[in-house]
């Protein structure tokens, strides 16, 4: 039996963070598995971030999967809800519609920093107002500035609106690695396979199998996050090698899946061969 998801209330600080005249200002959660805050908006934008745990979050456009190391930035009066989908450590900013044009009118996946997720963990003890020189002051100005030029990664998960290719699509969100040809996913959502093929780049953007390669990226980077060697990863999303789900990552993302695996691993530093036997 699938568990359910748990609505939870908003916290009532919230409202007043969307009042206070700092341009940056953060909070933090905790929340449980399978809690949903739900379908809702800020007047300020949104940068979710999570030191531990994965979010599922979605607007009427889209789905985007936020595992640790990663954030997602919502603009201002974008609706959106949000899915633990495990324990989740939230910490999120707050960001003045003005200096928040500058990340971006569409809601981004985006890569955090070292630098990014210290200074949003020190913002934390910051108080609600601030003047513009105070540490509060500076500390968000380094947060802006590295927003300018944190990284987006380009995953997601267009949402479609008919019912029957909503159906199909919460099926496959589901069970990511589910082998199933194309007619047997059509006849989830009880729909033929010419519809299927026709609606889904209208409703979608993109033909069917790469808003399929969508889910299993965004599937692929959680897994990643969470320290899946790239071969156990590549057989759970029914990948018939580890290279051709490599090959596919790097075609997608320009860059290897094992650039998304968990900081400590990637900083393993191969000695040469001189310096290596020094120390034997």
């Amino acid at each position: 039996m699938v568990a359910q998801l748990k609505p939870v209330c908003p916290s009532a600080e919230v409202n007043a963070f969307q009042q206070a005249r700092s341009v940056v200002v953060a909070f933090a959660r905790e929340l449980a598995y399978r809690d949903l805050l739900t379908a809702h908006s800020h007047a300020r934008g949104q940068l979710l971030y999570a030191v531990e745990g994965v979010m599922q979050v979605r607007t009427p456009q889209g789905v985007w999967l936020v595992p640790p190391q990663r954030a997602l930035w919502v603009p201002p009066m974008v609706e959106h809800e949000i899915r633990m989908l495990s324990k989740v450590s939230m910490r999120t900013l707050y960001i003045a519609q003005a200096e928040g044009r500058a990340i971006g009118e569409q809601c981004r996946l985006l890569e955090v920093s070292v630098l990014l997720r210290e200074l949003i963990l020190a913002s934390l003890a910051e108080p609600r107002e601030y003047e513009p020189e105070s540490r509060a002051g500076h500390v968000a100005a380094l947060i802006m500035s590295e927003l300018a030029r944190a990284p987006s990664i380009p995953v997601a998960i267009p949402w479609p609106q008919d019912r029957r290719l909503q159906a199909i699509c919460e099926a496959i969100l589901a069970e990511p690695g589910r082998q199933f040809a194309l007619a047997d996913w059509a006849g989830v959502g009880g729909a033929s396979v010419r519809t299927v093929i026709r609606l889904f780049p209208r409703e979608t953007g993109l033909q069917f199998r790469h808003w399929v390669q969508q889910v299993h990226l965004s599937e692929a980077l959680v897994r990643l996050a969470r320290g899946d060697a790239v071969g156990v990863v590549a057989q759970a999303l029914g990948y018939r090698s580890q290279s051709a789900f490599s090959n596919m990552f790097r075609k997608a993302l320009r860059s290897s899946p094992n650039h998304y695996q968990p900081r400590q691993e990637r900083r393993r530093v191969t000695l040469p061969e001189q310096d290596r036997s020094a120390l034997q």
